[in-house]
């Protein structure tokens, strides 16, 4: 089995899913890449879906409405930052920087007040680095450690608690035993009053639990949205989606288990 997560090598997701599936894991540069290559049947994908500090990702939000792929499980991990270079913390001037990875370390690199740039991984933030004098990046440990940059500064994430949730995507819908959550997509198409009101309340009078609900541009036109929502896995749950699809257009992402990771 083919499994696709996002490189270069270190990356959190890099990291994770060796833990999860071992050292045979196939580095592609993006997200939308591993979407392609998981609808194309030629394998699964591990990809960050939402962090605790900057939330929902929009490359895989992105992935799940645009491709036919299923969510078949879904992990935790902590995620802990720490500012890399080859030279004095006085002496770094600029900071290479994944957006997501900004976002859950502002107030540090916002104290520091040094010029930022961003990358388009932590791995790549360790390679680009290293192309400019008087630079550094910030990065994980495992990064660190691969690419021999010392640590200048540890653990500079805003919140200690900080935590990254990871799906595993397959082309395959199969429901995978032991299912402790269900993800699905709403696209209302139209905009009334009371719509939002009506499709939470299928779920209420069901007295099924939804862990997270996120809106996203539909890009059709400005003010419409489409709505991606996490419920636990309980009876009823197919009935409450059979009722949502007499409102409006819903889609099924998958309904999985929570994965144990190894330490």
């Amino acid at each position: 089995m083919t499994v696709y997560t996002l490189g270069p090598a270190g990356t959190f997701s890099h990291e994770l899913a060796i833990r999860l599936y071992g050292e045979t894991v196939t580095l592609l540069p993006t997200i939308p890449g591993i979407f392609a290559a998981v609808e194309k049947g030629e394998g699964i994908g591990v990809v960050p879906l939402e962090n605790s500090e900057a939330g929902g990702v929009g490359a895989t939000l992105g992935g799940l409405r645009s491709t036919r792929v299923s969510i078949i499980g879904e992990a935790y991990r902590e995620v802990h930052h720490h500012l890399a270079g080859f030279e004095p913390l006085d002496r770094i001037e600029r900071i290479y920087v994944h957006p997501q990875t900004h976002e859950q370390c502002s107030g540090f690199l916002d104290r520091l007040d040094r010029e930022i740039v961003h990358s388009s991984s932590n791995a790549a933030s360790a390679c680009e680095m290293q192309k400019f004098p008087h630079s550094g990046a910030v990065v994980s440990r495992m990064i660190a450690d691969l690419y021999h940059i010392p640590i200048l500064c540890e653990h500079i994430e805003n919140n200690p608690d900080n935590i990254t949730r990871f799906i595993v995507i397959s082309a395959s819908p199969d429901l995978p035993p032991g299912a402790s959550k269900c993800s699905i997509l709403i696209d209302p198409q139209i905009d009334r009053a009371g719509l939002l009101h009506e499709i939470l309340g299928v779920f209420a009078s069901r007295g099924i639990n939804l862990t997270r609900i996120e809106s996203r541009p539909s890009k059709r036109r400005m003010g419409s949205y489409v709505f991606f929502i996490d419920l636990v896995y309980s009876p009823g749950w197919k009935d409450a989606i059979s009722e949502l699809d007499r409102m409006t257009q819903v889609r099924l992402l998958g309904c999985y288990p929570c994965l144990e990771v190894p330490g």
